[in-house]
């Protein structure tokens, strides 16, 4: 198994978090990772994306340039990377921020509305974590314990109080991905 990704979004909307979850949780499942951060000019706001790679065996190269999974977390990421994605590849999009639907049909695509579902949690700041779930769903890389127990690891513990919300935000994602194939029509989901 060898899953490379690039994750992409402003900065600000948890990308980086992301990339760094799936590569933590690899490693307590003894995977083979890689995690290459990339910013924009700006912090905060600016564009930032990250390449990650998970493993069965060694990596040859960090490098993602065809990546078999997109996560387009705003419009400029989603024009950007859409056209790198693998043939048969998988874009995930916040449709709660892209206003325009994917241009290819030789991929599989989740609109997922990450702003929304936060929302309904009481916590923005937890849109990475819905994506993060649907993502998971569709392509189980690691198990969401995984990512949770990275997220006990990152997180200072004067935070731990939030994990039960980040646990509810993945199985929100997930669920979104459960209703689209459970459907098994359009690609459309949310």
């Amino acid at each position: 198994m060898l899953k490379q990704m690039i994750l992409a979004g402003f900065g600000g909307q948890g990308v980086m978090s992301m990339g760094q979850l799936l590569v933590y949780g690899g490693m307590l499942e003894g995977k083979e990772v890689a995690w290459i951060p990339s910013y924009g000019p700006e912090m905060r706001g600016g564009t930032a994306n990250c390449s990650v790679t998970i493993s069965s065996s060694p990596i040859s190269s960090p490098l993602v340039t065809e990546p078999d999974i997109v996560v387009a977390m705003n419009r400029p990421s989603l024009d950007k990377f859409e056209p790198l994605l693998k043939p048969g590849g998988i874009l995930f999009i916040n449709s709660s921020l892209i206003d325009r639907p994917a241009k290819r049909t030789d991929i599989t695509v989740y609109y997922v509305p990450v702003n929304e579902k936060a929302g309904v949690l009481g916590e923005s700041r937890v849109a990475n974590m819905v994506m993060l779930g649907a993502l998971l769903q569709a392509e189980p890389l690691i198990k969401p314990l995984s990512v949770m127990e990275s997220l006990k690891k990152v997180l200072p513990e004067n935070k731990h109080h939030l994990l039960p919300l980040n646990a509810q935000a993945l199985a929100m994602g997930a669920e979104v991905v459960k209703e689209k194939s459970n459907k098994k029509t359009a690609c459309k989901v949310g």
